[in-house]
């Protein structure tokens, strides 16, 4: 969006903006807008411009809006620009403190991140039975096509995709529900790998229906074109890769900023050194760190926990080596930062759905050998 906001004094503001592309922007009578508002830097004094999240609603004047827009896909939301021209905005409208509005903004991202991995989850579903019954139903070289190693191929990464997602919704959402408050990077992870193993599975099953899941009459074209919006949709994966990958060096360089410190005084940090050396020394020769999984997954799954946490060791190892490396310049060096974002994902995948098959087998779920299976499978293919 471009747009200039105009404090005036302290009961209002006047808005003159232009919002492009605004889901259900015909129709809707509230607002939340996010706008600049210029406010004085306390150490220099300077006037900046900062986010200050507002709610404004249609009756305040000023807001119009054009035709609909004509979309790719989810063509039954209302898209359309709108427009605000000197709507005068009072104070007690402002979410949150003025110019703190990009902490709002990424709170409703990241619960429409979070929310995306359950819904995506449950659109795989739909689709996966109808790529099933298609298969079950289709008689090729006189053998239903489900009896081929090709398609059974097909179905179960097809299926292992699907279970995936919905095990990062149920973790996300699980520690929302136990209070947690820090999980913007989960949310990102569940939202990237949501929207691209949906399309995945739904590019699958228009293969397995062959020319008939072509046509618009299959139903499965229209869900294809819907989805494309999901990497777009709440910040692209792109952007949110950075976001992944930046988050995770951050963590790394404050801890080697710690171990700095520690050898400022190695006398007085002689416990932290110690521990610090025998780790590396035992990762320089391939020995484990120490770190384990036994005891805490289920002991049929102990294969794969030994598998993430070798994973987890490699990949910590890499971080440290690649920070050393560029230093504060990692910023840009958005070529690395991508693969190590597309490693954190399969990492967070290996331990949603260690957690969820763990947890299955433990309380003896029908499901639980089917989960162990998937969970082994995309342990074993994404740690190679």
């Amino acid at each position: 969006a471009s747009f200039l906001l105009v404090m005036e004094g302290l009961l209002r503001s006047s808005l003159f903006l232009c919002l492009l592309s605004l889901s259900n922007g015909g129709i809707a009578e509230i607002f939340t807008v996010f706008a600049k508002t210029p406010m004085k830097d306390e150490k220099t004094g300077e006037m900046k411009d900062k986010i200050t999240a507002f709610i404004v609603e249609r009756s305040f004047g000023g807001v119009t809006h054009g035709p609909p827009e004509k979309k790719m896909g989810i063509k039954a939301s209302n898209t359309a620009e709108v427009y605000f021209e000197n709507v005068r905005v009072p104070a007690e409208c402002v979410l949150g403190d003025v110019g703190g509005g990009f902490k709002v903004a990424m709170n409703i991202l990241n619960n429409g991140r979070f929310g995306m991995a359950a819904a995506l989850s449950g659109t795989m579903k739909g689709v996966i039975a109808k790529a099933v019954d298609h298969a079950a139903s289709r008689t090729q070289f006189g053998n239903k096509i489900h009896n081929y190693g090709a398609i059974q191929e097909k179905m179960a990464r097809m299926a292992m995709l699907q279970y995936v997602t919905e095990s990062m919704a149920y973790m996300v959402s699980g520690n929302m529900d136990s209070g947690a408050t820090e999980f913007q990077i989960e949310a990102a992870i569940s939202k990237i790998f949501a929207s691209e193993a949906a399309w995945l599975v739904t590019d699958e099953c228009i293969q397995v229906m062959g020319g008939m899941g072509f046509m618009k009459d299959a139903g499965v074209e229209r869900v294809l074109r819907d989805l494309r919006i999901f990497r777009i949709f709440e910040g692209t994966n792109d952007i949110l890769r950075l976001f992944v990958a930046l988050n995770g060096f951050q963590n790394a360089g404050n801890q080697l900023k710690s171990l700095q410190k520690a050898l400022k005084n190695p006398l007085g940090n002689a416990g932290v050194l110690v521990s610090e050396i025998t780790k590396r020394a035992k990762r320089k020769a391939g020995l484990g760190t120490g770190l384990t999984l036994q005891g805490t997954v289920h002991p049929e799954l102990n294969h794969s926990g030994e598998l993430t946490v070798k994973a987890i060791e490699q990949f910590g190892a890499v971080i440290e080596e690649l920070l050393l490396k560029h230093g504060k310049r990692i910023i840009d060096e958005q070529f690395v930062l991508k693969r190590v974002a597309d490693c954190a994902i399969d990492l967070y995948a290996m331990v949603v759905v260690l957690s969820r098959a763990s947890r299955s087998l433990s309380q003896g779920h029908p499901s639980a050998q089917h989960e162990k299976m998937l969970c082994e499978t995309w342990c074993t293919e994404v740690s190679v």
